[in-house]
């Protein structure tokens, strides 16, 4: 069952990443092309998904939107590991007031629900990608803090860690040769589920007004317009909603496997 999570999961994100970079070589409509004689029309073999409110190729604009949610997902997720584990190691390694104060930072972003907050903060700045991206890192490097503290807290008890200490070994080599490939694993697997809670959250923005900006293929987006002519035209959101639910999916599957991988003893 394991191996079956692993290899499900990433076969399903490498299936649809392979779409969404393939988008532009693919034989499809260009996703912003509109004809409105084809205004909400249904599956045909030139539009095999079917035709939004403009005429626009559904499949299209679903495929440009994998580009831009995968995108966002794995920027954001790099950026927030890498802030959040360089926090984590220093906190937990040096302790004293740097750990104090990332325990007081911390527990005031864990005590707003998470999706809240990121609603407020994308409220303040102007719609654009790069501003999804820095909102969800601002909320999600939090996450890798936490984990990567506690794992150094353990680590630092461990017999060649305070060999290497004894030795007289320089922090950041220790920090960088003995303890950081050790947190390593629960980072990945955490960063690996965190990719769909950041596939949710921009397709939430995007849902709202408060994503990208208007006229960009995206996922949210898409089931926003497609709520107005859910009863005439469900395919507008029938479509981009089975896109978030399969790379969730995907990326859950992946990180339960992975969880369970890093988790085996021999």
């Amino acid at each position: 069952m394991n191996r079956f999570k692993l290899i499900f999961g990433a076969s399903l994100i490498v299936v649809i990443l392979f779409l969404g970079i393939s988008a532009p070589i693919l034989p499809i409509a260009p996703p912003d092309v509109a004809d409105m004689a084809g205004e909400l029309k249904g599956p045909s073999p030139q539009h095999p998904f079917g035709q939004d409110e403009e005429g626009r190729d559904v499949l299209s604009r679903v495929l440009y939107g994998a580009r831009l949610s995968l995108g966002v997902g794995f920027a954001t997720v790099l950026l927030s590991m890498a802030i959040g584990s360089l926090i984590g190691l220093f906190a937990g390694y040096f302790g004293g007031r740097i750990d104090e104060a990332f325990v007081f930072v911390g527990d005031i972003f864990l005590a707003f629900p998470s999706i809240l907050l990121i609603i407020a903060l994308a409220a303040f700045v102007r719609p654009s990608v790069w501003n999804i991206i820095f909102v969800l890192s601002v909320v999600g490097w939090v996450s890798y803090a936490r984990i990567v503290r506690g794992q150094v807290l353990g680590l630092k008890q461990v017999e060649y860690v305070q060999a290497a200490q004894t030795m007289g070994f320089p922090n950041l080599r220790i920090l960088v040769r003995h303890i950081f490939p050790n947190v390593l694993g629960p980072v990945i697997v955490n960063a690996t589920l965190s990719l769909a809670g950041v596939i949710i959250a921009e397709s939430t923005l995007s849902f709202l007004g408060l994503g990208v900006p208007a006229g960009t293929a995206s996922w949210g987006s898409m089931l926003d317009a497609g709520v107005a002519y859910l009863l005439i035209a469900p395919h507008l959101s029938i479509v981009p909603g089975l896109a978030i639910m399969l790379s969730v999916l995907g990326f859950n599957f992946l990180g339960d496997g992975l969880r369970d991988w890093y988790d085996v003893r021999d």
